[in-house]
């Protein structure tokens, strides 16, 4: 998957508004997933499962979750799962 690092910001926040009912004001680049937007450890599991739909990806499996602490991490984290697959193919 060839993907900009505008297109994951731009796809990620489209995904992350409409499944959590999110304004552009609260998806800033060092928002905290859990103080800043209030997402909990079963609103983890949705936002990995709606990411994958997203982006086409498998992003459980192998991978520590519990390092993306920020949007930004987030980012980081979908940009560097797209270039493994590009790699992979």
């Amino acid at each position: 998957m060839n993907i900009s690092k505008e297109e994951i910001i731009r796809q990620t926040n489209e995904a992350l508004k409409k499944e959590f009912e999110l304004t552009d004001a609260q998806l800033t680049p060092q928002a905290n997933l859990k103080d800043d937007i209030g997402l909990d450890s079963l609103d983890a599991v949705d936002m990995v499962v709606v990411l994958e739909q997203k982006f086409g990806m498998n992003i459980r499996q192998g991978y520590d979750l519990r390092s993306i602490v920020t949007l930004q991490d987030l980012y980081n984290f979908i940009e560097k799962i797209a270039q493994e697959s590009m790699q992979n193919k």
